[in-house]
């Protein structure tokens, strides 16, 4: 309660409380003495007596009052005020695909965290999961893919539902995984995401392409997809993810091998006006996505409305209510005398 008042109580006229000084050194030189008796009764000690009485409580009440109307006037004209501070946030934000690779080598872990084996996928995830934090005004969509892509999550501003389709995704397991078909369909997945780019009306559009493998199956090839995606104005990072030494597992290829097609990811980057990055750590990847981050700067301005209610008048109402008081009480305690 304390914080919320002096988070709103404002003195908007500061400057004025320098009277206090001069009301606190007249409260010193005034501290024990009381004001002159009007009426003088020398040779009755009666009623010199009574007239110490009504002085005592002229200086014990009336004065309080007096200088308390002097406290509170002050006060008043410093300009208190209950401050209410709204923020206005306007962005210029930016229409972001994200394409994800789900294939089954995405299950090779060859990336260490804290020494410990990492599995691609899981990487690309907590990685591009930051990605998705550090871009609140960015609409953003995600599209898996392994042997044809799969809409995770439409171009959203609820980076929340995005968040949880994205810690969703599984890798094909006996036929339950987010997308079922196996093989990397990268020339589909990337005509997808520029399919949903295309129809939106923001002035940057931007596709992320995070892959470990070569292309092998899809009605289109990635260069294919990379020439129409030039046409629509549309930018694509190639991510490729996983180590040289990197291979998937006998139980899933009887001759393992690394498919990395990295001149097609490199001219798929450079045909739409992009970058191609190659993470072979969890280190690299988190600075790619970094980068990419740098490259596409969201335009955004915040504006502060304050709003002031001024609270003066309760001041100067309760410093007359006082002064009437002090002045009402030292009127009729003299005329008792």
């Amino acid at each position: 309660m304390i914080e919320s008042f002096l988070s709103h109580f404002r003195l908007a006229q500061p400057g004025w409380l320098l009277l206090m000084l001069p009301a606190l050194m007249l409260l010193i030189l005034r501290r024990g003495k009381g004001a002159a008796g009007a009426v003088m009764f020398p040779n009755l000690g009666v009623l010199v007596s009574l007239g110490k009485k009504v002085n005592r409580l002229s200086w014990n009440i009336g004065f309080p009052l007096a200088f308390s109307a002097l406290i509170m006037a002050i006060l008043g004209m410093s300009r208190p005020v209950w401050r209410n501070e709204y923020q206005s946030r306007i962005a210029s934000g930016i229409d972001i695909m994200l394409a994800f690779d789900v294939s089954l080598s995405m299950d090779i872990d060859d990336f260490r965290l804290r020494g410990q084996p990492m599995r691609r996928i899981d990487a690309a995830k907590q990685v591009v999961d930051a990605f998705i934090s550090r871009r609140p005004d960015d609409r953003i969509g995600l599209v898996a893919f392994a042997g044809r892509p799969v809409s995770v999550s439409p171009i959203t501003l609820d980076h929340d539902w995005l968040r949880q389709g994205l810690d969703g995704l599984k890798l094909n397991r006996r036929g339950s995984g987010t997308v079922q078909e196996q093989g990397t369909a990268i020339g589909s997945a990337l005509a997808t995401a520029a399919t949903r780019l295309n129809n939106r009306e923001a002035k940057s559009k931007i596709i992320v392409l995070i892959t470990d493998g070569a292309s092998n199956s899809g009605k289109i090839s990635p260069l294919e997809a990379a020439k129409h995606i030039k046409t629509l104005g549309i930018r694509t990072y190639t991510v490729a993810i996983g180590t040289k030494e990197g291979r998937v597992s006998g139980s899933i290829q009887r001759f393992p091998r690394q498919e990395f097609d990295l001149p097609t990811l490199s001219k798929i980057a450079a045909e739409t006006g992009g970058e191609h990055f190659w993470a072979q750590s969890l280190e690299d990847l988190e600075n790619n996505f970094q980068t990419i981050d740098n490259l596409e700067k969201t335009e955004s301005r915040s504006l502060t409305v304050t709003d002031d209610r001024e609270l003066y008048p309760w001041f100067v109402g309760v410093a007359l209510l006082f002064a009437t008081g002090s002045a009402v009480f030292i009127i009729l305690n003299r005329t008792t005398v």
